[in-house]
């Protein structure tokens, strides 16, 4: 599982690298001032954040490609903890959710720990089943087999991380090479269960999604989080209040500022400017994800990187853009910045598990082939863009 030699490192992407610990500082360093400059609430984040960077060192000595063997035991504890959290899970009082599991004073999420099992778990499996997944029955069994755990979470229930899953899932399967038809058929299912989901939301969830159409609804209410930590952006202008100097954060007008809000403590205190720095980090991230995933000849590696990626896109889009009146207020949090161990940990384990797969020589598909099991494929379940791809690489390789 250990093996240095399957590892390149001066393919090693440093950008990566550097541009998440200097995301993690940043985060940590305004994560100080949403707790109003007390250490001790910030000691669990740095400890995770070390433990992080460890992890970051160990996968990336480590051979996917023997890791991968093990994915459908990856997969089976992820739906054991889920079920765990069914039994013993505790939150359903103070965040509407059962989701958190307490082992004496240790608590943990076991969705957030989930999230990256099954971004594995289902490349993995997607890798495998490369060259049929437009078949309806491997297509129904690939839908079944992330079914399960998302439908555990929404029986949580976390409405918020499933919709997380839901996104990351749908971008693996396109870089999987899902048909357009199937995409389209899909496509017209979401939209309509999603219509038949909204109309039938009650209690607070169907308060957020009134606010959201309506701003200026129930501003001393139910739409009060939202309200102040837009004031407290609005307030920060192009430098801000000044460090630990935000009016709005430091006096408790916003709520949830140490996680789901902590977006507003950045940007009262560090302004505009501070603001667009976080963008630029988290859009660097991003894009070298994207261009892990795209450089890759190796399948499982493509979608993989492609799941972490969309993972993290999902969750910076929807916590800024709730923050900043864009989207519905959920309680999604902020990849390196939000507090929560468990949260922070995922985060730079998915990182670490990119940097050790832009390492990973095995870059191309099938060293080996078994002629024996070996399956024609039929061109027309295969979208356009992987026949082009197919040509052009049995072009290539025929070139002398």
């Amino acid at each position: 599982m250990f093996n240095i030699r399957k590892k390149n490192i001066k393919e090693l992407d440093l950008v990566l690298l550097f541009a998440t610990l200097i995301i993690s500082i940043y985060g940590l360093v305004i994560l100080y001032s949403a707790y109003g400059g007390n250490f001790s609430e910030v000691r669990t984040q740095i400890i995770s954040t070390i433990l992080g960077f460890i992890i970051i060192a160990i996968l990336c000595t480590m051979d996917l490609d023997v890791l991968k063997k093990f994915y459908w035991w990856i997969y089976g504890i992820g739906l054991g903890l889920l079920v765990l959290t069914l039994i013993f899970g505790q939150g359903l009082d103070e965040w509407g959710a059962k989701s958190w599991v307490y082992i004496g004073s240790f608590s943990f999420q076991p969705s957030e720990f989930v999230k990256v099992g099954l971004i594995f778990a289902f490349a993995a499996y997607l890798d495998k089943h490369k060259y049929t997944i437009n078949e309806p029955k491997k297509l129904i069994e690939a839908l079944v087999f992330v079914a399960i755990p998302v439908v555990l979470i929404l029986l949580q229930p976390d409405f918020g991380t499933a919709m997380v899953y839901l996104f990351f899932i749908a971008a693996m399967l396109f870089v999987a090479g899902l048909s357009w038809k199937w995409i389209a058929l899909f496509a017209i299912g979401g939209l309509a269960a999603g219509f038949v989901v909204l109309s039938n939301l009650s209690g607070y969830r169907a308060d957020r999604i009134e606010n959201f159409l309506n701003p200026a609804r129930d501003t001393s209410g139910s739409n009060w989080q939202q309200q102040q930590g837009m004031i407290a952006i609005g307030s920060g202008m192009l430098s801000g209040r000044g460090y630990l100097n935000g009016t709005q954060s430091q006096y408790g007008y916003v709520p949830e500022k140490e996680t789901d809000f902590i977006f507003s403590v950045l940007a009262e205190e560090l302004g505009f400017i501070g603001a667009i720095i976080l963008v630029i980090l988290f859009t660097v991230i991003i894009l070298r994800l994207v261009r892990i995933a795209k450089k890759s000849n190796n399948t499982f590696i493509s979608i993989m990187v492609t799941g972490i990626a969309a993972m993290l896109f999902i969750h910076i889009f929807e916590n800024i853009g709730m923050t900043i009146g864009l989207m519905p207020v959920t309680g999604i949090p902020l990849p390196f910045l939000s507090a929560g161990g468990t949260f922070q940990l995922i985060c730079l384990i998915m990182v670490g598990l990119a940097l050790s797969a832009s390492m990973q020589k095995s870059y191309k598909d099938d060293d080996v082939v078994d002629y024996e099991t070996i399956k024609v494929i039929d061109p027309n379940l295969l979208r356009e863009s992987k026949k082009r791809e197919i040509k052009n690489t049995t072009t290539n390789e025929l070139t002398p």
